[in-house]
């Protein structure tokens, strides 16, 4: 949901205010403010705190993840500021803590933080840090909610889109169509944004058009095909050609005129009867509302039998005032035949009256479509151009969450681990450079870590790369070339130079370029390699040191 237009928008450093006027300071779980108050009333709200946020596993079955929310997560951070109604509410809730800790809560902005992060966009892969946060540990802790509601559903809608990209192929449409099955606006609005940073290359959605400048694709619905009742329903019936060199006074005429040319042609000649009539007003209606963009949805009655045929006919008139139409849109039934039978029906009308590209006339398909069914039409054999994709997409109904989490790495130079049972909860301690090591080919080989004051991979150097918990699995590593991938986003304090945030098309750009660069078999639907994420000999005996050092030892009795 859209910020307030005006200077009202805009906030700390000229950066806007966060695209969702929720977002706020209070935006967070209750457990923030009282740890934050636990650590002023410790003294410790000052200490230097290192956060890394990051995921443990990706998700849908795969072995990559689309990094998104970056940019939020950065408007957030510049307008971070408590207003004296949300310092009101909070003392509402928490009545015993002291008043300097509001004094303290008033005076607090992010002016002390820093923010590095992997650029919005990137492939990104489990356990390398999205996101490194470095400043005053009260602050720092107040960000973690906020941070992971605005990168766990972005990177998770991103990475769906991404892989619904990936398995319709470069070549076809992707249409976004989920608003009015998304979780509520924000859903709707933030699926929008993200699906179109994945790969996707138009929105229904008019409010995220406006908000982002996303392309916006519509025509109509089969209520509008329903509606009509008949071609005398049809008052206007005048069409003037699209260079304005003459007029047709009766465009109703001139598609009935077609349809019964259709009907008697010797290579349609039988295919079909009488078509409805009404879903024939409906079509004829629309072209004369926008004979620049006709598009039909051919399903509300028979497609083949009426729903085609009444296409082509108006598609045929338009064609005699000069415009084309853009295609039809299927809705239901065994989309794979269905696309087939329609585009041999074009190749007929193309041939039968010489409408040079009429074969080609776009066929989109839409009807609860997923990886799953593109995949399926994919191996069936089908025709269609375009996929419209709705409620599978925004939902992520195949995974309902990526898991992001916020861990505590480092406090006063001081490395802290997480330790667990579960291996795959322990966490990498310490403030960490991550790096994108490629080889001859031009893939991505492994992403690895190593301690901040260690010297980083240089090329044709041979580097260990180590699990970081499995002794065994090791590899060395001879880079072709280096990439490191935490940059600079908000500086603080620092002389860092900060990034600039790109826009949501250069984000789109960005990330197809990545998906490109990626190895295969890491990004195929069924059964992918495993990409490698490994960290440096060094950090790796720091972390089973530290580890070692930390977990209290057992006594048997």
């Amino acid at each position: 949901m859209a910020a307030a237009n005006g200077d009202a928008s805009h906030g700390g450093g000229g950066v806007p205010r966060p695209t969702n006027p929720m977002v706020t300071p209070l935006l967070t779980d209750l457990y923030q403010f009282t740890m934050a108050y636990a650590y002023w009333k410790a003294g410790k709200h000052l200490d230097r705190a290192v956060f890394d946020l990051y995921f443990r596993k990706s998700p849908f079955g795969g072995e990559f993840t689309i990094f998104g929310g970056l940019e939020e997560c950065i408007r957030f951070i510049a307008n971070f500021k408590f207003t004296e109604d949300e310092i009101k509410f909070l003392r509402s809730v928490m009545p015993t803590c002291e008043d300097g800790f509001f004094e303290y809560l008033r005076s607090i902005d992010c002016s002390d933080v820093e923010v590095y992060a992997i650029p919005e966009g990137y492939v990104v892969f489990p356990k390398v840090p999205l996101m490194r946060i470095e400043g005053p540990v009260a602050v720092v802790q107040l960000l973690e909610t906020p941070f992971l509601s605005l990168v766990n559903y972005a990177s998770l809608v991103t990475t769906n889109a991404a892989r619904h990209r990936l398995v319709a192929g470069k070549s076809k449409n992707l249409l976004e169509f989920g608003l009015r099955r998304a979780q509520g606006p924000d859903g709707g609005i933030s699926a929008s944004r993200y699906c179109y940073m994945g790969g996707f290359d138009a929105t229904s959605n008019v409010a995220a058009g406006r908000l982002f400048g996303i392309p916006i694709r519509g025509t109509h619905s089969h209520a509008f095909v329903s509606s009509f009742m008949g071609l005398d329903e049809i008052t206007n019936k005048a069409l003037t050609s699209s260079d304005g060199s003459k007029k047709c006074e009766d465009f109703v005429s001139l598609v009935q005129n077609w349809l019964i040319r259709i009907q008697e042609s010797s290579s349609l000649h039988g295919t079909f009867g009488e078509t409805s009539q009404s879903e024939l007003a409906a079509f004829t209606s629309y072209a004369l509302a926008f004979p620049n963009s006709f598009l039909a949805l051919v399903d509300t009655y028979d497609v083949m039998r009426s729903g085609v045929p009444n296409f082509c006919a108006v598609a045929l008139a338009l064609n005699d005032m000069g415009y084309k139409a853009v295609g039809i849109r299927l809705d239901s039934g065994d989309l794979a035949y269905l696309s087939i039978e329609t585009r041999k029906f074009f190749r007929a009308i193309e041939k039968e009256f010489g409408v040079v590209g009429f074969e080609k006339t776009r066929i989109t398909a839409s009807n609860d479509l997923n990886e799953e069914t593109i995949d399926a039409l994919n191996k069936q054999g089908h025709e269609v151009d375009a996929f419209g994709i709705g409620t599978n997409l925004v939902t992520c109904y195949a995974q309902a969450a990526l898991g992001c989490v916020f861990k505590l790495v480092e406090i006063n130079k001081q490395p802290r681990i997480k330790l667990s049972e579960d291996v795959s909860k322990v966490s990498i301690p310490c403030k960490k450079k991550c790096y994108r090591l490629y080889g001859k080919e031009g893939y991505p080989l492994v992403d690895i870590m190593t301690g901040e004051d260690e010297p980083g991979p240089k090329i044709g150097e041979r580097l260990l790369c180590r699990h970081p918990f499995n002794e065994s699995k090791r590899a060395y590593v001879v880079p072709q070339h280096v990439e490191e991938l935490l940059r600079c986003y908000w500086p603080g304090t620092s002389s860092n130079p900060r990034e600039v945030l790109p826009s949501i098309h250069e984000i789109r750009t960005r990330c197809i370029h990545h998906l490109d660069r990626m190895r295969p078999d890491h990004m195929r639907r069924l059964n992918p390699t495993p990409y490698k994420v490994s960290v440096s000999t060094k950090l790796y005996d720091f972390i089973h040191f530290l580890w070692l050092n930390e977990a209290p030892v057992g006594e048997l009795q």
